[in-house]
């Protein structure tokens, strides 16, 4: 009897699996979601099988035996390879990159599905009687692992202090040479299982309850919610109280946030008040944990998943219920190899597996509002804020159009927030872009420092002395003289959040400032020790970027203030202005959380302009209807499909000539016009890193010509004579046209 050909998804840019023989020897039954360890070219890779078949399309004399099976039992179940094979249709991706992505690193790599046995802490007497004197030092970060010990249910797996605290190894030396700690090489056996949640949750609102009665009401077939509040109208709650009936039906929840810094509190808060086992999938986490949190999931050990975008590809033994929460943001999307949207494959798994799915978001996109109103998601709307005597901020435009401005910050905007500094408030300052300022400038001559390798400028960053561009991370000492006349009266152009970090210094001395950016939070830890100083009222000055914009409760912030507004009003993407408008509603919905008022005061050069009116207003469904309106008549999304290729060379000619040589092959596909194709044409930032972007626009009325035109293109792109000279990238439903 002939041995199958093994169908192989195998990393590699190939376009389809790759056929093998069976390696010799004894098999495990040869069912799809094994590993495969294969040669490849002069190397080794490890695979995923897909199929086997009983012959190829390739002479067996050319098949190579496949070295290895790997597994005895599919690692990979039956809902998640039914959602690679969907997902490298639609994205038009390879699909070995697609399935490698399903995996964590640990097991791409052929290491076994094993938990990796990780140390735990138990608090000791000497450290109870420590935290109970008040005998800890200063430390705060000290304090609080004591604390978190001291209330553990048995030891705490490392990983576990990691999540709440962003450990270092030298605190928990500290901690165990004082004899307050005490290491256990295997915690999992002083681990039982949480009982009972340690907080009570609290009463929900009417709407609140709603929400989670009509998420119950869902339970056990696909239903796509989407979950439309007002910032602090709990959303969280709504999301706690959904995933407490879930739990108790005995099966699992996934929920998807859109960044790192998001996960620490969100596991906090959900720990505190589910009974089951959380597990965390992100990049921030070492191998080792990742493939715990993977193993757990799958197993069914973990009842609750939270994790950034890559999560959604997490197995479940019984899944209950899919939560993407801030849906909207841009974070979903992967702008890098396999271009996937974590947002839309979580309705594609809901709908596979049969569970509701909530989008939740104070700011929906347009393509979540869009299918509301055709009738394929359900809106739950919350309308007001949860905490008591918490409203809306009062929001309010600073012309400074002829107005003088210190570092930015107009006389209006410091008088408002010395008054709330007075009244005990904090203020929040926000500036979507890190760093002392975009551009240094030479008085005498006009030079500009240019970054060499890109079309930008470098970005000076004062306290390191350094030049650095923030596209390709190229990065220079600052110089003293300019480096084309000599001369040394060198100053930056604009604004950063360092540079109001220091005028903040200069204008209220004494007071506690946190700068929170991607500078300050680089280091392990730093963001979660700024935001404890927050909380804890240490810090009453926050100045940060987007990373402060979602999802964090500050109940004591009396005042927004938005240093640049501007900043989106007219850019060439036409989806500037709705991301414009949700970065403004997010941020605003830092004030007045709790019953303090809240404001909200925006600087800007164009206060009569229509977007700020309706901000004004509080009103972003009416700006996501006019917008919702123009795309309509424009025919872009969510009323038109687009894919971009894009293509990047050393050589300046040829991204252009592979783009040329694409449209010529795509012409006699178009068929009666249904997609139009547009460009070539260069990149809005044309040459980044050193390399020559170009790119080619696909826009269609309706999905499946798109589609079609893309199924018999893809595969005939890598063979073009000039994509030798090229790499090049295709990306469906883009999310940004740069």
């Amino acid at each position: 009897m002939q041995a199958p050909i093994l169908r192989v998804a195998v990393p590699s840019p190939l376009p389809a699996a790759l056929d093998y023989l069976a390696p010799p020897g004894p098999l495990p039954p040869l069912v799809p979601g094994l590993r495969v360890r294969v040669p490849l070219k002069n190397g080794e890779r490890i695979g995923v099988l897909l199929d086997t078949a009983g012959a190829s399309e390739l002479a067996s004399t050319k098949l190579k035996p496949a070295l290895a099976i790997l597994d005895d039992t599919p690692l990979l179940p039956a809902e998640l390879l039914a959602l690679g094979h969907w997902a490298a249709g639609y994205y038009h991706h390879p699909p070995g990159e697609v399935f490698a992505t399903l995996l964590p690193a640990a097991l791409r790599d052929g290491q076994p599905p094993l938990r990796r046995c990780e140390p735990g802490f138990r608090i000791t007497e000497a450290g109870r009687l420590a935290l109970q004197e008040q005998a800890t030092g200063r430390s705060a970060r000290r304090r609080a692992v004591l604390a978190t010990l001291s209330v553990a249910d048995g030891a705490l797996a490392l990983s576990v202090l990691r999540e709440r605290h962003a450990l270092d190894g030298a605190l928990l030396r500290t901690l165990c040479e004082r004899g307050w700690v005490e290491r256990l090489d295997d915690p999992q056996s002083d681990a039982p299982r949480p009982a009972a949640a340690a907080v009570t949750a609290p009463a929900l609102h009417d709407g609140q309850a709603a929400a989670v009665a009509a998420i119950d009401a869902a339970a056990g077939k696909y239903r796509c919610l989407l979950l439309d509040g007002v910032t602090g109208s709990g959303k969280t709650e709504v999301y706690l109280g959904a995933i407490a009936a879930v739990l108790a039906r005995g099966r699992q929840a996934l929920v998807l946030v859109p960044e790192i810094a998001l996960t620490p509190q969100l596991v906090e808060r959900f720990r505190a008040r589910l009974s089951g086992r959380i597990a965390v999938l992100h990049s921030g986490l070492a191998g080792a944990e990742r493939l715990n949190a993977w193993l757990d999931a799958r197993d069914g050990r973990a009842d609750v998943v939270i994790g950034t975008r890559s999560a959604v590809f997490a197995p479940l033994a019984r899944p209950g219920l899919i939560v993407v929460d801030e849906e909207h943001d841009a974070s979903y999307k992967q702008h890098e190899g396999f271009r996937y949207s974590a947002r839309d494959l979580a309705v594609v798994r809901a709908h596979a597996a049969g569970v509701p799915l909530v989008l939740g978001s104070a700011t929906p996109s347009l393509e979540s509002l869009a299918n509301v109103a055709a009738g394929r998601y359900t809106r739950l709307a919350l309308t007001h804020r949860a905490a008591a005597g918490a409203a809306a901020p009062r929001m309010e435009l600073i012309d400074v159009r002829r107005a003088p401005l210190d570092e930015g910050l107009s006389a209006p905007l410091l008088a408002r927030m010395r008054a709330q500094l007075d009244a005990g408030a904090q203020v929040l300052l926000f500036l979507n872009r890190r760093g002392w300022a975009p551009v240094l400038y030479c008085c005498d001559c006009g030079w500009l420092a240019e970054c060499s390798r890109c079309d930008a400028r470098y970005t000076v960053h004062r306290a390191t002395r350094r030049l650095i561009c923030h596209h390709c991370g190229t990065e220079h000492r600052l110089p003293a003289r300019c480096p084309k006349c000599g001369g040394t009266t060198l100053t930056g152009l604009g604004l950063g959040t360092e540079r109001i970090e220091q005028a903040l210094e200069r204008h209220f001395p004494g007071t506690g400032i946190a700068r929170i950016d991607r500078d300050t939070t680089r280091r392990k830890g730093s963001l979660e020790a700024q935001l404890d100083a927050v909380r804890s009222g240490a810090a009453r000055l926050l100045i940060g970027t987007q990373m402060l914009a979602k999802g964090h409760d500050f109940p004591d912030v009396g005042l927004v203030g938005i240093v640049d507004a501007d900043q989106g009003l007219f850019g060439a993407d036409f989806r500037s202005a709705e991301r414009l408008a949700q970065l403004v509603v997010q941020v605003a919905g830092r004030a007045g959380r709790a019953g303090r008022p809240g404001t909200v005061a925006i600087q800007t050069h164009h206060p009569e302009h229509p977007l700020f009116m309706r901000l004004l207003r509080g009103d972003y469904a009416a700006i996501a209807a006019e917008l919702l309106a123009e795309r309509r008549a424009a025919r872009l999304p969510p009323f038109g499909h687009q894919a971009l290729l894009r293509a990047e060379a050393t050589d300046a000619e040829a991204p252009a000539a592979f783009l040329t040589a694409v449209a010529t092959l795509a012409e006699p596909l178009l068929g009666d016009g249904h997609v139009q194709v547009h460009g070539p044409v260069p990149a809005p930032m044309e040459r980044r890193a050193g390399r020559y972007r170009a790119q080619l626009l696909f826009e269609a009325g309706a999905r499946a010509p798109l589609h079609a035109l893309l199924d018999a293109l893809a595969p005939m792109l890598g063979r073009l004579p000039q994509a030798r000279l090229v790499r090049w990238s295709l990306d469906v439903d883009p999310q940004d046209l740069y």
